[in-house]
């Protein structure tokens, strides 16, 4: 059983693309759905599938590579089930010099940092991915 559904799946991820997989296949969630949409707006994924029906529904992400190194460098969980942080639209700052993005939770749904700046929204930080 996983406690943290969110940190399972960037997890499942960073490995992924560590191990030079090219899919990466995680359980599906709508939340996990939507983070995935986001990250591939941003650049880290080449596509996004829901597979399987019922129970057995997954969501395969196309992983990028550029000269042999994955897009994703690194991943790391901010805010915990057993500590929420939270942040202001007026704080958000570039991450790794624009290098990096921040996952949000916000009241307009899961957003990364730019959104969230351009909508003038704060809300707690899922997660840093560079």
């Amino acid at each position: 059983m996983v406690t943290d559904p969110i940190a399972d799946f960037i997890t499942r991820i960073s490995n992924a693309a560590k191990a030079g997989k090219s899919v990466a296949a995680v359980p599906h969630s709508k939340v996990k759905e939507s983070i995935a949409h986001i990250l591939k707006k941003a650049g880290y994924f080449s596509s996004v599938e829901k597979k399987g029906t019922g129970v057995a529904q997954t969501i395969e992400v196309g992983l990028i590579y550029t000269n042999g190194q994955p897009r994703i460098h690194g991943v790391m969980r901010v805010s915990k089930p057993s500590r929420r942080l939270y942040q202001k639209a007026r704080d958000i700052r570039p991450f790794r010099q624009g290098y990096g993005n921040i996952i949000y939770s916000t009241p307009r749904g899961i957003l990364a940092d730019f959104e969230a700046k351009k909508l003038k929204v704060g809300g707690e930080i899922l997660f840093k991915i560079w």
